[in-house]
């Protein structure tokens, strides 16, 4: 009788101790699934912009002063004390690799090129585009926006906005293009000279204003450069990366929030 009830005994405790097990795999599971969640931002649907602050570690896509901004025009105040940027392009800048990170297609540069601010060097880390602009201009959005961003020793960053229309076949982008397509999440070594000054305005007027990035974390503090001038590049240039990146990679326009575009 004693054995029998040893017998149960164990097998109940052998029960409790398989149920306990499932549930805390379950749990696991569970919270794994919740931190991938989190983790993970798109351009539509529940992990969409308008939900990016919602998510944990995208906190800051919920502060204050964001980014991209309508520009009006008739708002822009002129700063006297704004000066010409001061661009340090060579003309053989080595562009390390070219990336298909799920949002976008980015070029990575080696050290040498970079941009003086207030005679702070911010080096040229690398250029990555969103179709249609992020940032629009009275209302106007352009069928390509390209960022161009740099970090200082501070970690400080500055990105130069370069709006692109569509129209005549663009040179320095068939250069860039001639390493697409990409799977998504494909790295290609590039390792060749190009330069980079063919892919900015002539004329360097710009508008400028303090705000974030334009996807997770949102990180703030960032100095915008909007150049006044685009660039053209033909509609098969265009379509070429259109098909590579998510279909409208852009955040839409963010509350200034008191703050002010300044222009020279």
């Amino acid at each position: 009788m004693k054995k029998y009830l040893w017998l149960t005994f164990a097998i109940i405790i052998n029960v409790i101790i398989s149920c306990k097990n499932q549930h805390e795999q379950k749990k696991t599971e569970q919270n794994e699934h919740q931190e991938k969640h989190i983790s993970t931002w798109e351009y539509e649907g529940e992990m969409g912009p308008e939900h990016w602050a919602d998510l944990k570690i995208h906190a800051d896509c919920g502060e204050r002063f964001q980014s991209p901004i309508n520009i009006i025009k008739s708002d822009v105040i002129r700063d006297s004390t704004l000066k010409p940027l001061e661009i340090y392009y060579g003309k053989l800048t080595q562009i390390h690799e070219v990336i298909n990170n799920g949002h976008t297609i980015q070029y990575n540069f080696e050290k040498g090129d970079y941009i003086m601010l207030n005679e702070d060097k911010y080096e040229l880390k690398q250029i990555h585009f969103h179709e249609a602009s992020e940032h629009t201009i009275n209302g106007i959005r352009y069928p390509m926006e390209m960022h161009m961003v740099h970090v200082n020793k501070d970690k400080k960053v500055a990105v130069l906005g370069v709006m692109v229309e569509e129209g005549t076949n663009s040179e320095p982008f068939d250069f860039l293009e001639s390493y697409l397509p990409l799977a998504l999440n494909e790295t290609k070594k590039v390792d060749k000279a190009f330069n980079v000054n063919l892919n900015i305005p002539k004329n360097k007027a710009y508008y400028h204003y303090t705000g974030s990035f334009t996807t997770p974390p949102c990180t703030e503090g960032v100095k915008w450069f909007i150049f006044k001038e685009s660039i053209r590049v033909s509609v098969t240039q265009v379509k070429v990366l259109q098909k590579l990146m998510p279909m409208n990679n852009f955040r839409n326009e963010q509350p200034l929030n008191g703050r002010t575009v300044t222009t020279m």
